[in-house]
């Protein structure tokens, strides 16, 4: 009995299992409409609780970038994905919120958030790009599906093995064969293989797009310098800025350069401006 479910926990977890526009695999419990719907309600939820900044100036300039980004992830998609494209054509929500800590995020079912703060630390409509970019890196790469598949794994081990106690059960053969090392090790390297991913989807994004790629080592150097001797700034506590990571994305230069150069001549200048 034991090896039969075993057997269909393992099926399970494959049939699961998806994968990312730069080839990794990763788990994904969720459907796209439950995450999507979830990405809304937080959403709202945000716009709710914090001062939404109505300035249509603030709102052109954000909205002026998204709209250059997300045809180009549209086009990568559908030449990375063939007829399984992950994502889809509606409108992209962009809302901008009245707060000093430089921020910005991007949910599930297209909804885009930026602080004013980021605005005087990604001060070019580039360096912006980038972080936009990068954000929405991560919801193309459905991290926050995989984050959240991974959580709903590690919980279900932690409240199997408190409520089995020392018992030896299939279930928690289960909790022990399948997801203790995931929820431990995998965890810690899962994390910065989202956050070089993102920066790697964002600097193709930015450049396909018309925007310099080079504004994303800047953007980075500008975080790390409002971080000496501070508190970090929020966004620095889930996008580690280090030498790194500046690093990295000097390696990819050349060819998102050559990216870059190509959409120029194709006449992708946006002219966004705050």
């Amino acid at each position: 009995m034991k090896r039969f479910l075993l057997i269909g926990i393992l099926i399970l977890l494959t049939s699961a299992c998806a994968t990312s526009p730069t080839g990794k695999k990763y788990v994904k419990i969720f459907p796209d409409s439950q995450m999507n719907q979830m990405g809304a309600a937080a959403f709202t939820s945000m716009k709710q609780s914090q001062k939404v900044d109505a300035s249509p100036n603030s709102n052109r300039y954000v909205q002026c970038i998204v709209t250059a980004l997300i045809p180009e992830m549209l086009v990568e998609d559908q030449r990375i994905f063939g007829k399984k494209a992950k994502m889809n054509r509606t409108r992209w929500e962009v809302s901008v919120f009245q707060e000093d800590t430089p921020n910005a995020f991007a949910l599930p079912g297209g909804k885009i958030g930026v602080h004013t703060g980021m605005f005087k630390v990604a001060s070019s409509p580039d360096m912006l790009a980038s972080v936009i970019g990068h954000e929405i890196g991560h919801v193309w790469a459905e991290h926050g599906n995989a984050r959240m598949s991974n959580q709903f794994l590690g919980n279900t081990a932690l409240q199997l093995t408190a409520i089995l106690g020392g018992t030896e059960t299939q279930q928690k053969q289960q909790v022990l064969g399948l997801l203790g090392v995931a929820t431990q090790v995998g965890g810690l390297k899962f994390s910065r293989d989202h956050e070089s991913e993102s920066d790697n989807l964002g600097l193709t994004l930015m450049a396909r797009a018309g925007f310099d790629p080079r504004a994303s080592v800047q953007v980075w150097q500008n975080m790390s310098r409002l971080a000496k001797g501070k508190k970090p700034p929020e966004f620095l506590s889930t996008h580690p800025s280090n030498q790194t990571r500046i690093n990295d994305l000097n390696s990819k230069m050349p060819q998102a350069l050559q990216i870059y150069q190509q959409a120029r001549s194709q006449g992708k200048r946006p002219n966004c401006r705050l």
